[in-house]
């Protein structure tokens, strides 16, 4: 009973040590990146963003030098940075309500995207992006080197506003903001071209298996589900203590056996009779 015990504990850990061996692909890599990185898995090929890494003739990336894009319609008005809280050292905002944002001697330099509005003649402020609250995506999935979506948010008391900025991949131009669309009652979006925009494409061999390491996954699983089912089954049903609580404890104990006498048979089929052996015919002498 010692030895079936042993069998059956060498079983477990085989299974255990194939299930961590098999590789598993990961679809999307952006679930710890930092702010305006990106990282995604198309048709075996790993397409990176860094929007606020340093290029040629970039050395911000995609950032603003002025330290913040400005774009207006009608009359309203949008600074935003991108990837990073805005900075003024000209044409700062002039309006109020901007305490959420730096206050008034400070405003626009506390978060990521600020809107004013012209409200019965007076300049009112409204925070629609903070830098704590950026989340970016690529613009088209069935082409991902397109470019990307930087969305920043503001979450306040009073309204939920957000701020769209589409970075198209454009290696040779700098394009825009030049335009504004209101997408719901706080929700804005522009469009922008930069070589920021653009990724870099790598060959991704995460493969692994494929269907047959699913399938090996699927027969584990089910397996270790078979075994943990019929264990308890049989421990608080049918009342069984000791190493006889596993099910089908004979038939696992024989396996190694069983596989050995397998092994063994088939490499005598591969190698033919050995030289060992007699033939069932013996020489005749005339």
């Amino acid at each position: 009973m010692r030895s079936g015990f042993d069998s059956l504990k060498w079983l477990i850990i085989f299974a255990a040590i194939v299930l961590s061996t098999i590789p598993h692909r990961v679809m999307s890599l952006n679930s710890v990146s930092p702010v305006c990185e990106l990282s995604v898995i198309e048709n075996d090929k790993l397409y990176s963003y860094s929007l606020a890494t340093p290029i040629p003739n970039f050395p911000h990336g995609v950032l603003s030098e002025d330290g913040f894009y400005k774009v207006a319609t009608n009359e309203s008005v949008v600074w935003f940075q991108l990837c990073d809280g805005m900075i003024f050292n000209h044409d700062p905002p002039k309006c109020v309500g901007c305490s959420d944002c730096g206050g008034p001697s400070r405003c626009g330099m506390y978060c990521s995207a600020l809107m004013e509005n012209n409200i019965g003649g007076y300049h009112v402020c409204t925070t629609i992006g903070q830098a704590s609250g950026i989340d970016i995506k690529i613009i088209d999935k069935k082409n991902p080197h397109a470019g990307v979506i930087v969305k920043m948010f503001n979450t306040g008391s009073k309204v939920n506003c957000s701020l769209s900025v589409s970075v198209f991949c454009d290696s040779n131009n700098v394009q825009g903001p030049h335009s504004l669309e209101n997408s719901g009652t706080c929700d804005y979006a522009t469009v922008m071209r930069h070589p920021s925009g653009c990724a870099k494409i790598a060959q991704y061999h995460g493969k692994g298996w494929g269907w047959f390491g699913t399938f090996i996954t699927i027969v584990f699983c089910l397996f270790g589900a078979y075994l943990l089912a019929s264990t308890v089954y049989r421990y608080f049903i049918l009342g069984v203590r000791g190493i006889d609580i596993f099910p089908n404890l004979d038939f696992w104990t024989s396996l190694p056996q069983r596989t050995q006498s397998l092994l063994a048979s088939l490499v005598q089929k591969f190698r033919g009779p050995s030289q060992g052996h007699r033939s069932s015919y013996s020489p005749v002498n005339f």
